[in-house]
């Protein structure tokens, strides 16, 4: 080994390999020479993998003047250029690793985004306005330059500084010169900043007021503020839609950052970031905000990373991801989750965390108070609230002065249907059509919530003797129907699950006759209003948000400035409309069908449903004038339904826990999920068998293993599917259980076994 490894060793470090490798949970030891010895926890490194020493990228976790192995050890190969991460963040890696079992190196490489990793350039703007000196401090302008300078002194005050590039526009500039030489010569001032700031304050951003506060919020405030001095502490504050949450979150970081502490604000969904984004940078202009998503340009990322990193910033906001930015846990005083409820903080690829869980643990490492909002709690954080007595818990029962909660209509759709006759009927609904059209009239706006993208849910045979019905020939699912008119008969079919496309058939493969299309989606209601309300125009004044038309951060974005201006009447879309979306217009919300998700084989199909009817519905009646919503559904007597729409929380959650309770089901107990897949259906229900049996073996009767079982989809992009549940009174055994089966080789193979930790879905 000398002879292979000559180099002399100044030290050991622990590294955790980006491999899949649960073998090695805490990483492997590797010795460093010389030249590396100043390695610091956090960086990457390469080193030398297996018997044919691959050179693999790894992050270090430990260092140690002394080997934690016997026998040889390898030596570190390198260091890269990617950004060492702090080591409060991968303490933080290890606590996700160990809670939701997912390999260290995967996990700590996840907190690392791709832009970051190569470097991509930042994105500044330069941004001009007039400076402030007297006349004789400044020197004759030549032809040009006072061409610049007349553009500016014509321009309003709202509307300056303005970026280079579009002055030399407005003044007919062909080179930047004339503007350059006047802030040479001060008769200019050049700032620079972000595009997210430039677009943040070209929508309008502007110093807000800060309101004077009800009753019932400063109740919370000072209840949540006596707290922030005194380290780790979770709140829930349960405000019904309109209550005044967000002005609760702006005073209690204005505390913060008073302070010199950084506030973290996460929001579920990427479409919530300009709003909120808008509304804290105009409340603290003089305070720098971080915005950390998916939907940015990949330099944007980079750029708003490393203000992160830097420890340059006071405010962060952003979704799932940002609880994993390099924030400086020394200055981080306050950790805000809005939506907490929502299923979009549950990460569904390794490593399988759920942001809002994980904010907590960050909160208990710093520590600091974590304030968690919504007017639809998830079970889980009621729990801890009133029964677990783990969260202290804050109510806002009524709007905010001036808003008052819409009128809503639960519409039997069964008796619609029958009334209208199924040949004229549609989604749509005689009920809703008819409101839609009040609406528009009024001069008002409306949102129509839809949760099912495409056109028509699946095609099938016209012959009511044949059976056919088109279905993926991977999954054990049907195609939706896509429309897309200058393709032959007008479109095409895709499966949800795997992807796969392919053109509508001619004619039934089965018997020959025609095909037809059943079942209406977002499409199909798209083309219904069109036609029945002439001022609405597809693309222009009605537009649908679905994720087949935002294609990027910036489509939803656009769609929604329009639709705050008033140019958009109708906004048509799945749930992405549903969540935390704020605008006084908002004269109607129609909910389709509300039992998309209610009949699912989950237990959490029934709080599914309250959630997303009970928000949707709380997106209207936010300004001057009274909002109403409609509720479209075939169960106008289940419980979910008719609480959403009487706005009676605590009843509901009161009887779904005792619902719970009876079943031993989250969260009264806690959960893993375990998921076989493999293209031969006999290996796969071997394996789940032998999963399950050393599982039942392990657990020491502390641990209720059910299954296996079929899933709901039995079989994806060619890979049948077993699942099984484990359920104990504590994660504890949970996680014993399953250590001692991973030990064992049983759970080797991540292709093939996902295992998933408090799963907020069993499909």
């Amino acid at each position: 080994m000398e002879g292979l490894f000559p180099q002399k060793t100044t030290g050991f470090v622990r590294v955790a390999v980006d491999r899949g490798l649960d073998r090695y949970p805490d990483g492997l030891t590797y010795a460093l020479d010389e030249e590396l010895a100043d390695v610091t926890i956090g960086e990457e490194v390469m080193v030398p993998l297996g018997r044919g020493n691959t050179p693999t990228p790894g992050y270090v976790v430990l260092k140690t003047p002394q080997s934690e192995t016997d026998g040889p050890v390898k030596h570190v190969l390198s260091r890269t250029k990617t950004p060492a991460l702090p080591e409060g963040l991968i303490e933080l890696a290890r606590w996700i690793s160990s809670y939701y079992l997912a390999p260290l190196g995967p996990t700590i490489s996840s907190m690392l985004p791709a832009p970051v990793r190569r470097r991509t350039g930042s994105v500044t703007q330069r941004m001009i306005d007039l400076a402030n000196v007297s006349p004789e401090q400044t020197k004759s302008p030549t032809k040009k330059q006072k061409t610049v300078l007349e553009v500016l002194q014509a321009l309003p005050s709202e509307a300056r500084p303005v970026e280079r590039r579009k002055l030399m526009q407005l003044a007919d500039l062909q080179t930047p010169g004339p503007i350059d030489r006047l802030v040479k010569n001060g008769m200019l001032e050049e700032t620079r900043q972000t595009a997210i700031e430039a677009a943040w304050r070209m929508a309008g951003v502007q110093k807000m007021d800060r309101p004077t506060p009800t009753e019932a919020q400063q109740r919370v405030i000072d209840g949540i503020a006596a707290e922030l001095a005194n380290g780790f502490s979770t709140h829930l504050i349960r405000g019904v839609t309109g209550a005044g949450k967000t002005e609760v979150y702006l005073q209690l970081i204005e505390q913060v950052v008073t302070l010199n502490r950084i506030a973290l604000v996460l929001v579920p969904e990427i479409s919530l970031t300009p709003q909120t984004g808008a509304r804290l940078t105009g409340r603290f202009p003089d305070h720098r905000v971080a915005l950390l998503h998916s939907g940015l340009t990949a330099a944007q990322r980079h750029q708003q990373w490393s203000q992160v990193a830097n420890d340059e910033v006071d405010i962060i906001l952003g979704a799932r991801s940002a609880v994993l930015s390099p924030l400086n846990r020394n200055r981080l005083g306050l950790i805000v989750v809005d939506e907490e409820h929502d299923h979009s903080y549950k990460q569904d690829s390794m490593p399988r965390y759920h942001g809002r869980d994980v904010a907590i643990r960050l909160g208990q490492m710093t520590p600091c108070p974590v304030v968690l909002g919504s007017a639809t709690p998830s079970l889980e954080s009621w729990a801890n609230a009133t029964e677990k007595g783990v969260f202290h818990l804050h109510d806002l029962p009524e709007r905010a002065p001036g808003l008052i909660l819409p009128k809503v209509r639960i519409v039997d759709m069964a008796k619609d249907r029958h009334r209208e006759g199924a040949a004229t009927w549609s989604a749509l609904g005689p009920t809703l059509e008819q409101a839609l059209g009040e609406t528009l009239d009024a001069g008002g706006q409306a949102l129509l919530l839809l949760n099912r993208r495409g056109f028509a849910s699946y095609l099938t045979c016209r012959n009511k003797a044949c059976d056919w019905m088109l279905t993926c020939d991977d999954c054990d699912v049907s195609m939706v129907m896509h429309r897309q008119h200058d393709l032959p008969r007008g479109g095409f079919v895709r499966c949800h699950h795997c992807l796969s496309e392919q053109r509508v058939p001619r004619s039934c493969p089965a018997c020959g006759q025609g095909i037809t299309a059943m079942g209406q989606r977002t499409q199909r209601i798209e083309e219904i209003l069109s036609r029945r309300f002439p001022s609405l125009v597809a693309n222009e004044t009605l537009r649908r948000i679905d994720s087949d038309t935002m294609r990027t951060a910036d489509d939803l974005h656009q769609v929604l400035e329009a639709f705050g201006e008033g140019e958009v009447r109708v906004l048509l879309g799945t749930q992405m409309i549903a969540k935390g979306l704020d605008y006084p217009g908002v004269r109607l919300v129609g909910v389709l069908d509300a039992d998309t998700s209610i009949h699912l084989p989950d237990f959490r199909a029934s709080e599914r449903t309250f959630q997303l009817v009970a928000q949707v519905c709380g997106r209207c009646g936010r300004g001057e004038a009274p909002g109403r919503a409609i509720i479209q559904t075939y169960n106008p007597e289940m419980p979910a339904i008719e609480c959403a729409a009487s706005g009676q929380y605590r009843q509901f959650a009161a009887a779904e826990l005792d619902d719970r309770r009876a079943c031993g089901l989250p969260p009264i107990s806690r959960m893993a999920r375990l998921v076989i897949q493999d293209q031969n259906l006999h290996r796969c229900e071997a394996q789940a068998q032998a999963i399950k049996e050393q599982l039942a073996a392990s657990s020491d009767g502390e641990v209720d293993v059910r299954g296996p079982s079929d899933c709901v989809i039995g079989r994806i992009a060619q890979r049948y599917r077993k699942q099984i549940e484990l359920l104990a009174a504590s994660p504890g055994p949970l996680h014993a259980a399953l250590l001692k089966a991973r030990a064992s080789g049983v759970l080797d193979g991540s292709q093939r076994v996902t295992l998933d930790i408090d799963p907020m879905s069993l499909m």
